[in-house]
């Protein structure tokens, strides 16, 4: 990626550089039915959306699900999900973005919570692969918390400091992550959480992602 200055931007997938916000409403409403449960709007999923995913789920069953129904609605959820993305694309202006954030000298990456060996090849499908140091999508088991994850990415990223990191994001989870591992955040309120549950993380809150890097350029400084 040429020469780097140190400030590094780690992005979240879905929600954030990938509008995929109808097709992960279907996906839910689809996992829900799987139970004989109500629909809910994006609304409703935009305020009561939180990880481990299984709570998020007892926000809204007034229970946790059993393993045998966790298991069913995750498999619903993702099923749909694979057969909707299709319909989506990336957020408007991101590939402008990522180019003048690379031509500046930065790096960036990617790390997901949408499972490793399909996040790749749909990456790869927009043509900004070549932008990222690292596309990191998860592996093992879902509905866990991305922390584990971000201590893994920023490892095989040996030229990044995390003090010079910044995560832009669209969940809580994103500024936990962040937080782990020494590194800064911004969350951006186009995807799966309101503006008042993000504001309540204590970390900028931002409603575009041209502000984001504005913001992530200023904390990495």
């Amino acid at each position: 990626m040429g020469k780097q200055t140190g400030a590094h931007i780690v992005w979240d997938w879905n929600g954030t550089l990938f509008h995929d916000n109808d097709a992960i409403i279907g996906a839910t409403n689809a996992a829900f039915g799987e139970l004989g449960l109500a629909p809910i709007t994006i609304e409703q999923y935009r305020a009561l959306y939180c990880v481990p995913v299984p709570k998020f789920y007892e926000r809204l069953m007034g229970r946790l699900p059993t393993d045998a129904e966790w298991e069913v609605m995750d498999a619903t959820f993702h099923r749909y999900y694979t057969e909707h993305r299709v319909g989506c694309g990336l957020t408007p202006g991101v590939a402008e973005l990522l180019t003048g954030w690379r031509s500046a000298g930065r790096s960036q990456s990617i790390l997901s919570m949408y499972v490793h060996d399909e996040l790749v090849p749909l990456v790869r499908t927009f043509g900004i692969e070549a932008h990222f140091l690292r596309v990191d999508g998860r592996t093992g088991p879902s509905g866990g918390s991305k922390a584990e994850h971000m201590v893994r990415h920023l490892a095989a990223l040996a030229e990044v400091e995390p003090a010079r990191t910044v995560v832009i994001g669209d969940a809580a989870d994103d500024a936990v992550a962040a937080l782990h591992v020494g590194a800064r955040a911004v969350l951006y309120t186009g995807g799966s959480h309101s503006r008042a549950s993000l504001e309540g993380v204590g970390v900028p809150v931002v409603d575009t992602l041209a502000e984001a890097v504005v913001e992530a350029e200023r904390l990495a400084a």
